[in-house]
């Protein structure tokens, strides 16, 4: 049969053209975007998980960002800190060069004093200035901001973290469970038997008496309590108006390891018992330390401080000595601290909070001790004022808190900053292998299949131009 209305054979050509025209076209395209998936069609369910992936590893490129960005933060803050606890182990240089009066002059003194008031302001400026980007990071700006707490329960009080979420505060409860407790033992005895050399000790250091027969408590007393600063003992009425009933030795300390020793040496001549509260005779004693409930938690304190350390709350309390079972205190952490945000999804698990305190020099000490502003010249402590032992306390705690604040953020940039900093960087690895497996063209199957697309092409023209000529035979019928 010749017939030449329908080309059969050139429409069946036409379309194997087209399809690897479209093919090599497709190829082309592939190969020059580097893209298996250049548009919807080419894969829709690859593209929507593409896109998924995507959106995911610009989420974590930018939770990366986020963690150096707060790791430079806490950099600079801790680099400001590093100067402050020079200043502060100056000024205790300072102090301690001072109280050698017997060498000293009252110029050199006041001279000492002249540059502990510059290292103090120095501090307070350095507080004050110490930003990144604008935000300031030790004058308070980044603390913890509460409300309610109630000072006869709590002496002092230093929140670390406290994740609020969406509250506009949370609340802390604090119910005691045992309340803190100093060693103390007892001699119900109004005057010394037989002559005794007395060791009393405690975790602070030791003295040794000498008392003689008839010695009478009251002077015993006055004895003890002189050195106080010394041994860490003071002496006390085992009654508070009779005399007769003895005197009671406890320790300054509160807690487990606040001990108190009370023994007669060998080279006495006679006996020194002592009991405990229930009577029992001993030559040692230790304290208690505090036991409290916080926010359901049990938790068991060093003397008369307590901490607690969760996911949402971190936070240390000195609690009174008369806070035990029975005792209740409630206050609210209302808003503050350093948020940042470490993951990729916005929600507390990939949220982190941690609190700076004031270093400004009115902030580093406490009610006990007083405060390092008090060291300055006309100040309750100064130097010039004699109140060397007293400031040398308030430096050393001032030391203690700049340490403690320095370790801990030592520790968030270490174990929290730089691990999660790591983990996105394995997990971003990991999301961009899995989006460049569905989405990014494979060069060795794509040009494999250009070669193929190119031949297909080549022998389908060429096949199409044989099948345009097929109908022209007919014309042979003609002649």
């Amino acid at each position: 049969m010749a017939r030449i209305n329908t080309n059969i054979p050139a429409i069946s050509a036409q379309v194997n053209l087209a399809r690897s025209t479209r093919d090599m076209n497709s190829t082309l395209q592939r190969l020059s975007s580097g893209l298996r998936i250049n548009r919807g069609a080419d894969d829709p369910a690859g593209l929507i998980a593409s896109e998924s992936l995507r959106s995911e590893m610009a989420s974590i490129t930018q939770a990366i960002d986020n963690t150096q960005r707060a790791s430079n933060v806490i950099a600079t803050a801790e680099g400001a800190l590093s100067e402050v606890a020079q200043l502060l182990v100056d000024i205790k240089e300072l102090v301690v060069e001072a109280a050698n009066r017997g060498a000293l002059s009252d110029e050199e003194i006041r001279a000492n004093q002249l540059q502990v008031d510059s290292a103090i302001d120095s501090i307070t400026r350095i507080a004050n200035s110490t930003t990144f980007a604008g935000l300031h990071l030790l004058n308070g700006n980044l603390a913890y901001v509460t409300s309610g707490v109630a000072t006869s329960a709590v002496g002092a009080l230093d929140i670390y973290c406290a994740q609020l979420a969406d509250q506009d505060y949370l609340a802390v409860k604090v119910s005691g469970v045992l309340a803190a407790q100093r060693g103390a033992l007892y001699y119900h005895t109004s005057a010394v038997d037989n002559s005794v050399t007395l060791e009393i000790a405690s975790s602070r250091g030791v003295e040794v008496f000498n008392f003689t027969s008839g010695f009478s408590v009251s002077n015993m007393l006055s004895a003890i309590n002189a050195v106080t600063g010394a041994t860490g003992v003071s002496a006390f009425r085992a009654n508070g108006t009779d005399w007769t009933s003895g005197i009671g030795f406890r320790s300054v300390d509160y807690g487990s390891d606040a001990y108190i020793s009370v023994r007669a040496l060998p080279s006495s001549n006679g006996t020194f018992d002592v009991v405990d509260e229930d009577g029992t005779t001993t030559k040692r004693d230790a304290g208690r330390d505090v036991q409290a409930v916080i926010n359901g938690t049990t938790t068991v304190g060093s003397g008369q401080e307590i901490t607690l350390n969760s996911s949402s709350l971190d936070l240390r309390i000195k609690l009174d000595s008369q806070f035990g079972a029975g005792s209740m205190t409630t206050f609210a952490i209302t808003g503050g601290g350093a948020m940042f945000q470490l993951g990729a999804h916005i929600n507390t698990s990939e949220q982190t909070n941690i609190g700076i305190n004031s270093v400004v020099a009115s902030q580093l000490g406490s009610t006990t001790n007083g405060y390092l502003n008090e060291v300055a010249t006309g100040g309750a402590y100064s130097l010039v004022g004699g109140q060397t032992a007293s400031a040398a306390r308030i430096v050393e705690e001032a030391i203690q808190q700049i340490s403690v604040l320095r370790g801990r953020l030592g520790a968030f940039e270490r174990n929290t900053l730089d691990t999660n900093m790591n983990s996105l960087r394995i997990t971003l690895e990991n999301v961009t292998a899995s989006e460049s497996t569905i989405r990014d063209s494979d060069f060795a199957v794509e040009t494999a299949n250009l070669t193929r697309s190119q031949i297909l092409v080549n022998a389908g023209t060429s096949v199409l131009a044989l099948a345009n000529q097929t109908p022209q035979s007919v014309l042979a019928l003609l002649q």
